[in-house]
């Protein structure tokens, strides 16, 4: 039994025998470092139920404890808390029983444990990853673990955008000005052959409306354009605009802020949408792709035969930058497959009263009571809508699951902040229409990720390719861990697998140490320090700890009992945590609570190697317990960075 559970129980008592009063919680917190002790348990709430001066109730409490707890030692009372101090004896059984227990910290599911989906990925198939993606990527794959180790199952899916106008436009621009080269011919991997001609044809696009701009404005177009300022949309997106330059720390002064919706905003806004209309409506490009989409939708083979063509090189090369990052999934769903589900579920929705046909023939969800709003589901001629699309998606999941006996208890969808709304009117919709899982469903909610430089555009091919990102993590840990010139006796084989393990484990630490929702700046350089809250840093440390149970000739597997030094007692602390710490990632949908934690575990061995000795330790009793207590701490390294999908390296 944990120790919070010993006293939580036997405080509780004793209130009971001291004070005749029956208590149901009990508030501890970690005790300050500058008091003795090693949890405090806070005396404030007892008196509302209790009269009397805290630091009494506090001694009363205390010297019970003392006497009927053979765990606790002694006790301190600051004002209205009461520092506890445990007994070595406690700290060494615990760690004797958890010290062999290679899965310490993980629940095994049992046989009849319900499963969650969770969908990370979903790329478009007309470009290669990304960074954002890569954010995605890792949070989803790494909340997965994390739900396996806390006990449940998890799955793994993701839906593929593989159909829509945006596919096309690569499709048209390789038709157009490809001449037939594939990733063979031109020794570009597939997703990034496509992704050259999605930039392609949107370079195309401008230089015809950059010209019509300049030399051919018609008039219809401008008028327009200047009835779209007249409408709820500019102005919302306006509105929205503003919102986001006072989050990103633009000025409230009132006089700055309409500088900045005049000189900014407006010419921002203006250009985006001017660009749409005139892609709708008048541009010779942007026709001849809208054409290429029908043909699409009427099934024409050869549109058909090079989407397929198309999306296979997409596929191959998506699988090459999995294989790279160290992800899997169970599952893919496919928007070509899925766009018409959902569409049987609005008659349901219909006959149930959740859903209202409007006189157009088009159907909506009324959800202003649940303060959000009127949702379209299908339109008037029929049609599916995105929102639609995944609810019929969400369903089919669960069906798919079903047959192959899998009981699923919830979903996760690793999905931007941006969609933080969609998904508020998805999750609503299928509660109100009555499927029990959707109770349990979560969006995690992510935020960007910039770079020093800015923002990422893929229309424009200034985003971060995944691909060369890895690369480049790589050629950072080679050169700096040339530069400390510790990789004597390498092979060239090992320093490859090195450099690799390093780079990627700089990458995916830095991306996963921060809080999912919480927008990022990603610094590739700081991100592979070797001190610090890094991947390195903490891989460094285990590599230390190899090298001292490499050198440990001797026999450290037997059970110590003996008198535990400061540091010791801090390090278990530390580790007895780590249970508690994955049920609250898990809990919470969050690798950063897991990846602060073992940097903190990190902080706390370096502190004890630094302070005491461990193979120079004269005393032979207390030099096996220090091997030992190394030997643990790898070991949860090794375990929380396999959540995190991080490797480590026996020697660095």
């Amino acid at each position: 039994m944990k120790i919070q559970e010993i006293l939580t129980q036997s405080i509780t008592k004793s209130i009971q025998e001291l004070f005749q009063v029956a208590i149901d919680k009990i508030e501890f917190q970690q005790t300050r470092k500058e008091f003795d002790g090693d949890i405090t348990m806070v005396i404030f709430p007892l008196l509302k139920l209790i009269k009397g001066n805290p630091v009494e109730l506090g001694n009363k409490i205390g010297n019970y404890l003392v006497e009927n707890v053979s765990e606790v030692k002694a006790f301190n009372v600051v004002s209205g808390f009461l520092n506890i101090v445990i007994s070595d004896d406690y700290y060494i059984n615990f760690f004797n029983q958890i010290k062999n227990n290679e899965q310490f910290g993980f629940v095994t599911p049992t046989s009849d444990a319900k499963a969650v989906i969770v969908e990370y990925s979903s790329p478009n198939t007309n470009k290669p990853l990304h960074l954002g993606h890569v954010r995605n990527i890792l949070l989803g794959y790494s909340v997965a673990e994390i739900i396996k180790a806390s006990g449940k199952k998890a799955y793994k899916t993701q839906i593929i955008n593989d159909r829509g106008i945006h596919i096309c436009k690569s499709m048209l621009a390789w038709q157009k000005f490809g001449n037939g080269e594939t990733p063979t011919t031109s020794g570009l991997k597939g997703d990034k052959l496509v992704g050259k001609y999605y930039v392609r044809f949107e370079q195309e696009f401008q230089i015809e409306f950059d010209n019509e701009i300049k030399n051919n404005l018609n008039v219809d177009f401008v008028n327009q354009c200047i009835e779209f300022t007249n409408t709820n949309e500019w102005n919302e997106t306006i509105d929205e605009g503003i919102k986001e330059y006072i989050e990103n720390g633009g000025s409230d002064d009132i006089s700055e802020r309409e500088e900045y919706v005049k000189e900014v905003l407006h010419p921002k806004v203006l250009k985006k949408h001017f660009k749409n209309i005139y892609f709708n409506r008048y541009s010779k490009i942007g026709a001849e792709v809208q054409q290429m989409l029908l043909d699409w939708e009427a099934g024409k083979p050869e549109v058909i035969a090079l989407w397929k063509t198309m999306n296979q090189w997409v596929y191959d090369g998506f699988e090459q930058t999995y294989e790279s990052l160290g992800v899997n999934f169970d599952s893919y769903y496919y928007e070509s497959n899925t766009y018409l589900l959902g569409k049987e579920v609005v008659q349901l929705g219909l006959e149930k009263g959740v859903f209202e046909k409007d006189p157009d023939g088009s159907v909506w969800i009324d959800l202003t009571e649940d303060g959000l709003d009127r949702k379209i589901v299908l339109r008037s001629d029929g049609t599916a809508v995105y929102m639609t699309q995944d609810i019929g998606t969400a369903i089919q999941r669960v069906k798919d699951c079903k047959e192959k006996n899998i009981d699923i208890e919830g979903m996760v969808y690793t999905v931007g902040n941006e969609q933080d709304y969609h998904f508020k009117v998805l999750f609503l919709i299928l509660k109100k229409l009555g499927f029990d899982w959707a109770k349990s469903l979560h969006h995690l909610s992510y935020g960007m990720v910039e770079l020093p430089s800015g923002k990422m555009k893929s229309r424009e091919g200034t985003v971060v390719d995944a691909d060369d990102l890895i690369e480049e993590m790589t050629k950072t840990a080679q050169k700096l861990s040339e530069d400390l010139g510790k990789l004597e006796g390498y092979s060239d084989d090992e320093k490859t697998k090195l450099y690799n393990t390093i780079g990627l484990g700089a990458l995916k630490y830095y991306m996963l140490k921060v809080d999912p929702k919480k927008s990022m700046l990603f610094n590739p350089e700081e991100s592979v320090d070797f001190a610090g809250n890094t991947g390195p840093f903490i891989q460094y440390t285990y590599a230390r700890i190899q090298s001292i149970l490499r050198k440990a000739d001797f026999d450290f597997s037997l059970n110590i009992q003996t008198e535990l030094h400061p540091k010791e007692k801090e390090l278990i602390k530390q580790i007895e945590l780590y249970p508690e710490v994955i049920q609250n990632a898990a809990q919470h949908h969050s690798p950063a609570l897991l990846a602060n934690y073992t940097y903190d575990l990190v902080k706390e061995y370096n502190s004890f190697y630094q302070t005491v000795s461990i193979l120079g330790e004269e005393n032979q009793v207390k030099k096996v317990f220090r091997v030992q207590l190394s030997q643990k701490v790898a070991d949860i390294i090794k375990s929380a960075f396999h959540l995190l999908g991080i490797d480590v390296p026996e020697r660095m």
